[in-house]
């Protein structure tokens, strides 16, 4: 066999070995949850559609060889074997499967599980200085550490000069193995210097605790990270310490993440056996989640919602109003109520798909319907000053700590 045969037959194989596991994979082992759960593959059954895969082969190859005897260009395999998988779970029209390549993968990773390996640093591009600006280093990061600062500009990398418009580039290149340095050139006010920072693991901390008046403890939720649903006890735990006799915990803006954080979370303020989650897969199989331990916060809780509240957050907000554990304030959700499953492949990359409907505690539908708030309150973005939707929260739990007293 030939060079132009064998690079033929290796770009067909692989193809058609990653479509076929993407469609016919049915036994996984489930290590974590997205939006339900991320999973490797261990094994694979038969085909279930021989016919239709009979199909997909013949054409995968029929095509790969006209690639390979017409096209004049350099031919990647890569991105033929990536390109030719989009196209399979593109043509499914549903926006939430889709599939990952390896760089796609590494980097939907890092955000859902909100670690990174780099100097942990927030950096925006200054166009009017044409520079690239420190708008903070993450709390506990190696940049906080050796004491940038807000305002800081990064001029270079490494002696390497970096302009507004590289920004990405500048951050790709700040990230790196843990364990190792990268010298950066801080301008700050007048004063030009070096520094050392020594690349690590940052996690982002994307749940933030704080008291307001009148006893009130408040937490933000930006998204389901991993060890959110610690982070939120940590945060709950602090207030309560300060004084907090009720709680607003605040999903606007929260688009989701993983699902066993909202749930974990869920399970601090619901009694034990409390329906949580009802999903229904495609086969009409019903799934019933449970709170698994005895209610921890007991206190009076409002729940701020708007448009953008989503899949992960409905979840909650779902637990906690059908249960009667908090009032929700706001605007109706986004009706995100589909669960997809992450599934490793053999080449790196992944497939999401959509595996299942998720339903309230009382089996209300979700899905493109949303959940309205006990109380719809909605915010006027041209007066941001005033925040009408968490005054209305701060009104009602003022109102139950006085009736309690």
């Amino acid at each position: 066999m030939g060079e132009k045969e064998k690079k033929r037959q290796k770009i067909y194989r692989t193809i058609m070995l990653v479509t076929v596991v993407a469609l016919v994979t049915y036994i996984i082992t489930t290590v974590l949850m997205y939006n339900d759960s991320i999973k490797y593959i261990v094994s694979t059954k038969n085909a279930p559609n021989a016919s239709f895969n009979k199909k997909v082969d013949t054409l995968l190859a029929t095509i790969t060889e006209l690639i390979d005897e017409k096209y004049i260009g350099e031919v990647n395999e890569e991105e033929l074997i990536d390109g030719a998988i989009s196209g399979l779970v593109d043509s499914l029209g549903d926006k939430y499967t889709m599939y990952y390549s390896k760089k796609e993968l590494e980097e939907f990773t890092a955000q859902t599980l909100g670690n990174f390996v780099g100097i942990g640093v927030y950096m925006k591009a200054n166009f009017e200085e044409d520079v690239i600006e420190i708008v903070e280093p993450i709390e506990g990061s190696p940049a906080e550490e050796v004491g940038l600062k807000p305002g800081d500009k990064i001029l270079k990398a490494e002696g390497v000069e970096y302009k507004a418009k590289e920004l990405e580039k500048l951050s790709n290149n700040i990230k790196g193995e843990e364990g190792t340095e990268v010298t950066l050139t801080i301008k700050r006010e007048e004063e030009t210097f070096d520094v050392k920072v020594t690349r690590r693991t940052v996690h982002v901390k994307y749940v933030e605790g704080q008291m307001l008046d009148d006893n009130i403890g408040y937490i933000g939720i930006a998204t389901f990270d991993e060890d959110c649903a610690k982070d939120f006890e940590a945060e709950y735990d602090k207030i309560v310490e300060q004084g907090a006799k009720s709680l607003i915990i605040d999903l606007r803006g929260n688009g989701g993440g993983i699902v066993d954080e909202a749930l974990a979370i869920a399970d601090l303020m619901c009694e034990k056996d409390d329906i949580t989650l009802i999903k229904v897969d495609k086969n009409g199989k019903e799934s019933i989640t449970k709170s698994k331990t005895e209610r921890k916060i007991k206190m009076p809780v409002v729940v701020l919602t708007n448009i953008a509240s989503a899949s992960s957050s409905e979840i909650l907000v779902a637990a906690l109003k059908e249960n009667g554990r908090a009032e929700i304030v706001g605007d109706k959700t986004f009706g995100k109520g589909v669960i997809q499953d992450l599934i490793y492949l053999s080449n790196g990359g992944a497939l999401r798909v959509t595996s299942s409907e998720y339903y309230t505690p009382k089996k209300n539908k979700i899905n493109e319907v949303g959940i309205e708030p006990n109380y719809k309150v909605l915010y006027d973005s041209t007066t941001p000053e005033k925040d009408e939707q968490l005054e209305k929260a701060k009104e009602l739990l003022g109102t139950v700590q006085k009736s309690s007293q």
